[in-house]
């Protein structure tokens, strides 16, 4: 038997061993940390010692939880932790070192499925991508990361971890080694976004090197750029251009696949260019596709607007006598109730009132 804290490490071994990235065990590293402190606390220290009822109170607790903006955690975030247990105790009673799995039962919380954020207008893009000022090393380089952001949908990490041997500038595609879920995939790349990259290569990378690095987009000191300061810096230009939109990097993302899919881009497509292992990741973006669903909508919405043929015929000049109003064709009078001078809506039971 040992401490929660001492089976920590062994169990990230385990999952590295079998090729789990450090995206994914940094945070089961902290989540387990966090409930090991919170245990800690209330005296228990044994891993034997956890129960369900323990989950459940930890459960519990998670969902009271404030963070320093006084706003609670997020249900997903509730989801990512608690998982985070039930892996790792399920792990500890497959290994032994406990008898039973006391998360085996626990319940998550139900995950709705959230869109993305509204993406940008073509319009939008144009103008923040000519934001930076080019004329100056790292203007050229923010300029060039926003257009290949724009043309290839990368996730920030993957475009900060590009390398000068992962362009083919003759295939025109981008080869993506070790992106999410270790997974190397090649992206294409559109003409514009490449000629910014060969003119950021010859004209400014030269001048932002520090020694040698094959890391395509350096920073300041010559080194390789870093994710959080890609996320930082895009949103700057994102304020600077007056968009009201909230996002950074994943805003391009969003809007790659959401103008693609407008663009009749088949959704198979994008979810291989966007490096998602499932589709049901891709298919949020057909509900926000909003330019196909709005022409779909005028066209075959029974209150759609009329077309000019269909409009009513315009007034008559001023000055032109009145046209008598009507309802439509009058139906014809029988022959029967014109001998006896009776119109189509009148009765030869009903006397007029003189």
């Amino acid at each position: 038997m040992g401490t929660l804290l001492y089976y920590v490490k062994p169990f990230l071994m385990a999952l590295k061993v079998r090729n789990y990235s450090a995206m994914t065990l940094g945070p089961r590293e902290h989540y387990l940390r966090a409930f090991a402190a919170w245990v800690e606390q209330r005296g228990l220290v044994e891993a034997e010692e956890v129960t369900r009822a323990v989950l459940e109170r930890y459960q519990g607790y998670l969902t009271r939880y404030r963070k320093k903006s006084g706003e609670p955690l997020t249900f997903r975030s509730q989801h990512a932790q608690l998982s985070a247990l039930r892996i790792f105790f399920r792990w500890l009673a497959r290994e032994r070192h406990i008898l039973h799995n006391p998360a085996s039962e626990l319940e998550l919380p139900r995950l709705g499925r959230r869109l993305p954020k509204p993406a940008l207008t073509v319009a939008e893009t144009e103008s923040i991508l000519a934001l930076p000022d080019i004329e100056s090393p790292l203007g050229l380089r923010d300029r060039t990361m926003l257009e290949v952001f724009y043309s290839t949908g990368l996730r920030r990490s993957e475009l900060a971890h590009l390398s000068l041997p992962d362009l083919d500038f003759a295939r025109g595609v981008v080869f993506v080694n070790q992106g999410k879920g270790n997974k190397d995939r090649f992206v294409p790349i559109g003409d514009r976004a490449m000629a910014w990259v060969r003119k950021y290569i010859e004209e400014a990378r030269p001048r932002l090197m520090v020694g040698e690095s094959l890391a395509l987009f350096l920073n300041v000191d010559g080194k390789r750029i870093d994710p959080a300061y890609l996320t930082a810096r895009i949103a700057e230009y994102l304020v600077a251009s007056g968009v009201q939109k909230k996002g950074g990097c994943h805003l391009f993302r969003h809007t790659t696949a959401t103008l693609m899919l407008e663009g009749g881009a088949d959704i198979r497509y994008i979810q291989q260019m966007l490096g998602h292992a499932d589709l049901t990741s891709t298919q949020v973006y057909t509900h926000v596709a909003i330019d196909q669903l709005k022409a779909i909508h005028s066209l075959t919405h029974p209150a759609k607007m009329k077309s000019q043929k269909e409009e009513d015929p315009p007034p008559p000049p001023a000055g032109a006598a009145p046209q008598p109003f009507t309802f439509g064709a009058m139906p014809p009078i029988r022959p029967s109730r014109e001998k006896a001078g009776l119109g189509v809506g009148s009765s030869p039971e009903v006397r007029p009132v003189t």
